[in-house]
């Protein structure tokens, strides 16, 4: 059907990146070529990783990531002491901080 609906489907890895909020629109755009011809669409990105979240923000000012992953770090605080403040800890306790971090900014519960 010419002009009509066009469906494609593509895995994306993302780079190993750090703790902290981060632009990954210039990765996806170069992995998806063609997104330069579509017009009008709805792009969907399913995360396979559990401790990973997508928010979609401004990006003219990169304070606004700095800012976000600041905020995220004053409600959901890494166990640096080792105090053992997180039941969950069986992947280190650097890892916990991300589980309460997921929902608040994707809106969904991990795992």
């Amino acid at each position: 059907m010419p002009g009509g609906p066009t469906y494609t489907q593509h895995a994306l890895t993302l780079p190993p990146l750090s703790r902290g909020s981060h632009l990954i629109t210039d990765h996806i755009t170069s992995s998806l070529p063609e997104l330069s011809s579509v017009k009008c669409g709805l792009l969907h990105l399913f995360l396979q990783h559990t401790s990973c979240a997508l928010s979609l923000n401004e990006n003219w000012d990169s304070d606004v990531r700095a800012d976000m992953s600041d905020a995220l770090d004053r409600v959901v605080v890494e166990d640096m002491a080792g105090k053992g403040i997180y039941r969950h800890d069986a992947e280190g306790s650097d890892d916990m901080p991300v589980w309460p971090a997921v929902p608040i900014v994707a809106g969904v519960k991990p795992g």
